[in-house]
């Protein structure tokens, strides 16, 4: 199906695809806010066939999108471990886990709270120094 001759109608059904409600793709359609024209206008067959037909497609790339690129990744894999390049397979194994959602990024904020002393004098007792100025746990 084509896009719907209406500007605003195909605009509405647009908005409706991206989840809007009936009363936001109404007014983003540019009509003035009225939630019961909104509602009689998303039961137009027209509109419902189009947000249908928009969401499918939408699905379609995504998956395919998503599919292509975890197969692409399989044959990277797959042409690193029978070259014996052990790091690229490894890493193919890694953009294919994060692709499938199975890879999670930690990253651990260490903060020791260090403190700096500044003096001009000499030390000359090492272990009385450190233990004056050492952190206490």
């Amino acid at each position: 199906m084509p896009a719907l001759d209406n500007p605003r109608h195909e605009r509405f059904a647009q908005e409706l695809a991206k989840g809007k409600t009936a009363a936001d793709a109404y007014v983003s359609a540019g009509y003035q806010e009225s939630r019961s024209a909104a509602s009689r206008l998303s039961t137009n067959v027209n509109i419902v066939a189009r947000v249908a037909e928009i969401q499918d497609r939408s699905a379609i790339r995504t998956e395919i999108t998503l599919q292509s690129l975890m197969e692409e990744a399989g044959e990277i894999q797959r042409a690193a471990m029978a070259s014996n390049q052990h790091s690229a397979a490894v890493a193919a194994l890694t953009a294919k886990a994060k692709l499938a959602g199975l890879w999670i990024e930690r990253s651990e904020n260490e903060n020791t709270n260090t403190s700096y002393v500044v003096s001009g004098e000499p030390i000359d007792d090492v272990a009385a120094w450190e233990a004056e100025h050492s952190p206490k746990h």
